[in-house]
């Protein structure tokens, strides 16, 4: 802007007959506008004082006619975008009456039409800052949903991830505490049933480690947000066999159509009857239980009862919170019913995605 004006104005100044020559004071009125336009960032309301004084010394002074008005024009404009509306206002109020007033003094004809063409650029000025001032609070804003969008979408993800720990781990230990326990138990009096029970260990180690292995990956950012291989409904039977393993009996009734039924689904509902035989076995104290997997009316219908002893009055845990919270994720509900004697688990989960889904 500097030097658009000083180039400017000395080219201007060798065509007309101005009162006053080019002088030092001229040139240092020529810089302060610009100047003044440095502040702002730091300082904003600096910039429309500055030019105003300055356009209008110079002006008064009868210096050469040039771009001079460019830094007032430009800080009226940046003035508004900073948020300072008041202050645009007034400054352009001022420059619009300064140009009725200069037109008037000239005793042209058309000075009503000049006067009233000054006036409308000072509120066009205003305008257009107040127009960039809204674009940055609206992108601004655009950026703000953006990032809580963004930290939502992770902390859904990180709860995600620390289900799948929690189910993983619970179940597999769990399933490798009632086998070793098997194994103290009967390596002495029956060798034969030692052999499956120590193989029932190793699988059990084996595939919660390569389960843990990819969802610690994730964490690390090692590996794509989604973990390999998601389990599915054909896996149920591993879990109804390991759960046998232990010394639950188990009947299996699943009457689903494992081809029409979405990859989250059958993941949400193995999770649950994973983490519902695993509570079976740890807390219920149950001889039997039967798992039942159904589907009508677009919904899946997970149903895990026990002949156990039930919640006992105790408050739900990190078990019963995950299940609800795999089952709502998708749109489903999930509910504890106390049976005579037992536990029933049942979960339903709509068989089309609902929404955007992690």
């Amino acid at each position: 802007m500097a030097v658009v004006q000083m180039v400017g104005t000395l080219f201007s100044a060798g065509h007309q007959d101005a009162p006053r020559a080019l002088d030092a004071l001229a040139v240092l009125l020529l810089l302060a506008g610009p100047a003044g336009l440095a502040f702002r960032r730091r300082a904003p309301h600096v910039m429309l004082p500055v030019a105003l004084l300055a356009t209008g010394t110079y002006l008064a002074l009868g210096y050469a006619w040039g771009p001079i008005v460019l830094s007032l024009a430009l800080a009226i404009v940046l003035t508004a975008a900073a948020g300072l509306r008041w202050q645009a206002w007034t400054g352009a109020g001022i420059a619009a009456a300064a140009v009725v007033a200069g037109t008037a003094m000239t005793g042209d004809d058309s000075w009503p039409v000049r006067a009233s063409a000054g006036v409308a650029w000072a509120a066009i000025l205003v305008l257009i800052g107040q127009g960039f001032r809204r674009r940055s609070e609206r992108l601004a804003e655009y950026r703000r949903r953006r990032e809580e969008a963004q930290k939502a979408e992770r902390d859904e993800y990180r709860l995600t991830l620390a289900r799948d720990i929690h189910d993983v781990v619970a179940h597999s230990l769990s399933m490798i505490n009632v086998q070793a326990s098997v194994a103290l138990h009967v390596g002495a009096d029956d060798p034969e049933k030692l052999r499956p029970a120590l193989e029932a260990i190793k699988a059990a180690s084996k595939e919660s480690l390569t389960e843990v292995r990819q969802l610690l990956g994730v964490l690390r950012e090692d590996v794509p947000l989604a973990p390999a291989a998601r389990p599915t409904l054909a896996r149920i039977p591993e879990l109804v066999k390991n759960a046998e393993l232990g010394g639950l009996r188990v009947t299996l009734r699943d009457d689903s159509d494992h081809q029409i039924i979405g990859p989250a689904q059958q993941e949400a509902a193995y999770r649950i009857i994973q983490e519902a035989l695993t509570n079976v076995g740890r807390h219920s104290g149950a001889q039997s239980a039967v798992v039942r997997v159904a589907q009508a009316a677009g919904l899946l219908t997970v149903t895990v009862d026990d002949d156990g002893g039930g919640m006992r009055g105790a408050l739900p845990g990190n078990g019963l919170t995950g299940m609800r919270e795999r089952a709502v994720a998708l749109g489903g509900t999930l509910a504890v019913h106390e049976l005579e004697p037992g536990l029933r688990i049942e979960a339903t989960l709509p068989t089309e995605p609902q929404g955007n889904l992690l």
